[in-house]
């Protein structure tokens, strides 16, 4: 389900365009390129990039494509390591969205000769050897079209720590990168209980605002025995939390970047939009009148007792 909210975000506003290309630098079987295709208004207008680290499952992906009936001129699949052997490089692609669910905090070279590349070299700080998640953020904001959105499955932290991923974090609001944080209720994912959160990023904004979406609450997921799932209400309600860009509280809220740097650029939801007080209201007058009422009937039981 999370898979169907990314593709839906990525092609809002797309729906006339003569053509369409998605790009997955982390594809594992395709499937997340290939739910674009059921939002767009010419499913055979899209074209299909994608490269995968493990080629058993590069093959998978291949033959997805295939059994989904793509055609060949309309998928060009690469096998490799995203990071450290960047494709594509042959010619100048810029992709009309980038859809992404990255290994949470995967290690990676981090090379200092990386400085020199071109999708890290502007933001004065390569992403934490341990921690790769920025690393495959800005590997794809840096394909994406100055038309495009990018949708990326991201663990909380990065919102958050501090060093190189704050300085990252600074560029792309500075910048005006980021169009929204969405937070997920968690255990959506099989094998992880993690709440998630949605990085959208956007090359054409308007507004030097940034959106922030809790949809961890009850109202945005179904609780099952197994996994919490979002069900096409709770999607929709999602999207139109994003399309409209309204303020709800304790639900939506955008947020100028200044205030943002005031937070020293920190892009957790719960930093700007409040959790909804749930716990029980107590009336204190009411509340001391039951006590003394009580401790009246405690002592008028006594002296019969004793009596």
């Amino acid at each position: 389900q999370v898979s169907d909210m990314m593709a839906q975000i990525v092609t809002i506003g797309q729906e006339d365009t003569p053509s369409f290309t998605v790009y997955d630098p982390t594809m594992g079987s395709g499937s997340l390129m290939l739910n674009v295709r059921k939002y767009s208004n010419n499913p055979d207008r899209v074209q299909y990039h994608g490269q995968e680290l493990n080629v058993t499952t590069y093959n998978l992906a291949r033959m997805n494509l295939i059994l989904h009936e793509v055609k060949a001129e309309d998928q060009r699949l690469h096998n490799g390591d995203t990071l450290n052997k960047d494709w594509p490089t042959d010619e100048p692609y810029m992709f009309d969205s980038v859809v992404m669910n990255p290994p949470y905090s995967a290690k990676w070279s981090a090379d200092p000769t990386f400085m020199d590349d071109a999708r890290f070299n502007r933001y004065g700080k390569l992403a934490p050897k341990s921690k790769a998640d920025f690393a495959f953020v800005l590997h794809a904001l840096s394909y994406l079209s100055s038309r495009g959105r990018a949708a990326i499955v991201c663990f909380p932290g990065i919102f958050y720590r501090g060093g190189a991923e704050q300085k990252i974090r600074k560029y792309l609001v500075d910048n005006n990168f980021v169009e929204a944080v969405i937070s997920l209720a968690p255990n959506l994912f099989f094998g992880t209980s993690i709440a998630v959160n949605i990085l959208v990023l956007s090359k054409h904004k308007t507004e030097t605002k940034t959106q922030f979406i809790d949809a961890s609450g009850e109202d945005y997921f179904k609780k099952e025995t197994n996994n919490n799932i979002l069900t096409e209400e709770h999607i929709n309600a999602i999207l139109e939390l994003f399309a409209n860009k309204k303020d709800i509280d304790h639900v939506s809220k955008s947020v100028d970047n200044s205030e943002i740097s005031l937070e020293n650029y920190n892009l957790s939801v719960s930093t700007y939009v409040e959790a909804k007080d749930t716990r029980e209201v107590i009336d204190i007058v009411e509340l001391n009148a039951k006590i003394k009422k009580t401790v009246a009937n405690i002592d008028r039981l006594r002296t019969e007792i004793d009596e």
